[in-house]
């Protein structure tokens, strides 16, 4: 059967499944990925399917790990990368920025760097340091990487194809707290493109836009405001480099008003690469300035205070009220 009800993290293991088996070249490779199945059991069964050769457990060594993958795509192979967690990307910083991002246009196009890395990213799991960070903006600014993030569990099968089959590397940031959520998986779709937002849900007061975790939050919000007679249009940005400016701008001149919405925090966001391109775009059109909401420019705090510091539906709503008010 085509359609399957799957949560998120599921739906990203038989992506992976599907790569290995339709591509000898796939690797699949980082800490605990191949008998452990990974700390969130994403990759749980593939190294028993696929044989150690092809899925690999690595030393705790990240900057070894891209490094690695670096060497296997310039011999011809792909290569998916797991970071076991967001904060803990920061020692193979260097070889992504420096290496991986760079060496397509060292070679004058002449060489293909089809790396994917993924990884979990994002609060609202109650985890210790390091485990919670949304980083996704460090890397969106460095050019040569794209940087895209699923919201459902078909997103996240046929995102992850892309990217895989992609020649040029992709950070593949997955909502950790949203691996459990279920949604409708068609495996005979055709896909839309990577790089392109969608409209989650129709509106016409006000446009939302988001990406990863908070896009749920965005269509809780739109139904809560519903409520009260006001209609928001919901945009699933999916990817954060390139951004489809185009989708926000016809969505904005519709609605007049703009919200955006992500767990980073908002100084030097990605809402504010949108509020400046969509300030320009549409200033004819804007009836109030570009709002944002965002986690709060301080380090992630410890696991009981998170909700305190994550962008929820109270904080998106008064927003929401602020840019209707104007």
């Amino acid at each position: 059967m085509a359609v399957q009800k799957l949560p998120i993290a599921k739906a990203i293991n038989e992506s992976l499944r599907a790569a290995l088996d339709h591509d000898p070249k796939v690797l699949v490779m980082g800490e605990d990925v191949g008998k452990l199945g990974g700390v969130f059991r994403v990759t749980d069964g593939l190294q028993k399917d696929f044989g150690e050769d092809r899925v690999i457990d690595t030393p705790l060594a990240e900057s070894g790990i891209v490094g690695t993958a670096i060497g296997l795509a310039l011999r011809g192979y792909r290569p998916v990368v797991e970071i076991q967690f967001d904060g803990f990307v920061f020692p193979a910083y260097d070889q992504i920025v420096t290496q991986l991002a760079k060496m397509h246009a060292r070679a004058l196009g002449k060489v293909k760097v089809p790396v994917v890395i993924r990884i979990p990213y994002g609060g609202g799991i109650g985890a210790v340091e390091h485990h919670s960070e949304s980083p996704e903006t460090l890397f969106a600014h460095v050019a040569g990487l794209k940087v895209v993030s699923p919201s459902n569990a078909s997103d996240a099968y046929w995102m992850l194809q892309q990217a895989i089959q992609s020649d040029d590397p992709v950070i593949f940031f997955e909502p950790k707290r949203r691996y459990w959520d279920k949604g409708d998986l068609d495996t005979e779709a055709v896909p839309g493109d990577l790089h392109k937002a969608v409209v989650a849900r129709e509106g016409s007061d006000l446009t939302l836009v988001a990406y990863g975790p908070m896009v749920k939050v965005c269509l809780e919000a739109a139904a809560a405001a519903q409520e009260e007679g006001k209609s928001l249009e919901v945009v699933d940005l999916r990817s954060i480099s390139p951004i489809d400016f185009d989708a926000v701008q016809r969505s904005v001149e519709k609605t007049r008003h703009l919200v955006v919405v992500h767990e980073a925090p908002v100084f030097l966001g990605a809402g504010a690469e949108l509020a400046a391109r969509i300030s320009e775009r549409c200033f004819y059109h804007l009836e109030a300035p570009v709002l944002r909401v965002g986690g709060y420019h301080a380090p992630y705090p410890p696991a009981r205070l998170e909700e305190e510091y994550l962008p929820g539906l109270d904080r998106v709503l008064d927003a929401v009220d602020r840019s209707l008010a104007y």
